[in-house]
C-alpha cells in the first residue's frame, strides 16, 4: 500500500470543506507538525484558518514562537514553561530546560533564571499571551506540585503586568488551578486551553469570565462531558483549537493533526449548539481575538 494512501496510519487526513468565515486556531504547536511554516499556515488558509496562536511550552520553544509570530502577520505568539517543565528545571533533569541551551544544575535559582526569560519575551509587541502554563497532575507526581504552582503563580503575575493572556493547561487539576487563580487573582484574559473539564466546571469559569477553548477530543465517542461543557459555556467566551500535532478529531484521531483541520472541530461544536456554523465561526474569530487582544 503506498505511504500516501488515506488509509495510511501516519498519513496526513485530507483536506475538509472549508469554512466560509475565517477563524483562528487558538492554540497550536507549528514547531512539533511536519512541514515548513509557510506550507502549514497556507494550507490552513486555503480552508478559512486565516490567525494561529503558536504556543511555547519551554525557553527554546517560546523563543522560537516570538521570532515566528515576528515573521508572520497571522501567527500570534504566546511564552511560557509547560507545567512539566518546571519540576524538570528544579531538579536538574537533562531532559528538561537543560536541553535548550542552559547549564544549569537546578534547583529554584534555575528556574527562577528560566523564568526571568519568559518575563522578557512577554514584553514582546508579538506575544499575546503568557501559558501555556497551569498545573499538570497526570504527569508530574507529587514531588513535582510545589514546582508546578510556583511557576503557575509566577506566569499569573507576569501575564497581569505585561497585560496579557493568560493559557492555561489543567490536566487532572482543576479544583488546584481554579484556587490558585482565586488566590493570585486572574488576568483580565484568561483561557482554559483544550478545557477538560464538565459542564460544572464550565459554569464556574463563565462566572469568572473565563474563555473556554475546545480542540478536536470534543468529537471522540468517549468525550461527553465536553459536549455538555460546550453546550453550557456562553458563546462569547468559546474558542476553538488544533493543539496540533496532537488532539485530532475524529474521524481522524491518531493520525497528525495541523490547524487546516480546524473545520471538523467548528462544525461539531456546531452541532453541539445547535447553531449555524456561520454564525458560530465569527463569535469564534470574534473571541479569539478579544482573548488575546490583537
Amino acid at each position: 500500500m503506498p505511504s500516501n494512501s488515506p488509509r495510511e496510519k501516519n498519513a496526513a487526513p485530507p483536506l475538509p470543506e472549508p469554512l466560509r468565515v475565517p477563524v483562528a486556531d487558538s492554540h497550536t504547536h507549528l514547531d512539533m507538525q511536519d512541514g515548513t511554516v509557510e506550507e502549514g499556515l497556507a494550507k490552513a488558509a486555503s480552508v478559512g484558518v486565516t490567525t494561529v496562536v503558536q504556543v511555547g511550552c519551554d525557553i527554546r520553544g517560546s523563543q522560537w514562537a516570538a521570532e515566528t509570530a515576528a515573521r508572520y502577520e497571522s501567527v500570534h505568539a504566546t511564552v511560557a514553561l509547560h507545567p512539566n517543565e518546571a519540576p524538570r528545571i528544579v531538579h536538574g533533569d537533562p531532559d528538561g530546560w537543560s536541553r535548550q541551551g542552559a547549564r544549569t544544575p537546578g534547583g529554584t535559582g534555575a528556574l527562577d533564571e528560566a523564568l526571568a526569560e519568559i518575563d522578557r519575551l512577554a514584553a514582546l509587541p508579538q506575544v499575546k499571551g503568557v501559558g501555556e502554563t497551569g498545573l499538570d497532575y497526570f504527569r508530574t507526581g507529587p514531588e513535582g506540585k510545589e514546582a508546578q504552582e510556583s511557576s503557575f503563580r509566577a506566569h499569573i503575575e507576569i501575564a497581569k503586568r505585561h497585560g496579557k493572556a493568560l493559557v492555561i493547561h489543567d490536566r487532572d487539576a482543576h479544583e488546584d488551578v481554579l484556587r490558585v487563580l482565586k488566590e493570585e487573582g486572574a488576568p483580565e484574559r484568561t483561557v482554559f486551553h483544550c478545557y477538560s473539564g464538565d459542564a460544572e466546571m464550565a459554569e464556574v469559569c463563565a462566572r469568572e469570565g473565563y474563555f473556554m477553548s475546545f480542540a478536536g477530543n470534543v468529537t471522540f465517542k468517549n468525550a461527553q462531558n465536553l459536549r455538555d461543557a460546550v453546550a453550557v459555556a456562553p458563546p462569547e467566551l468559546l474558542l476553538v483549537e488544533t493543539d496540533a500535532p496532537f488532539l485530532t478529531p475524529a474521524p481522524y484521531r491518531g493520525r497528525p493533526n495541523a490547524p487546516y483541520l480546524i473545520p471538523v472541530t467548528v462544525r461539531a461544536l456546531a452541532a453541539v449548539r445547535g447553531i449555524d456554523e456561520d454564525a458560530l465561526a465569527t463569535a469564534l474569530a470574534a473571541n479569539t481575538a478579544r482573548a488575546f487582544g490583537y
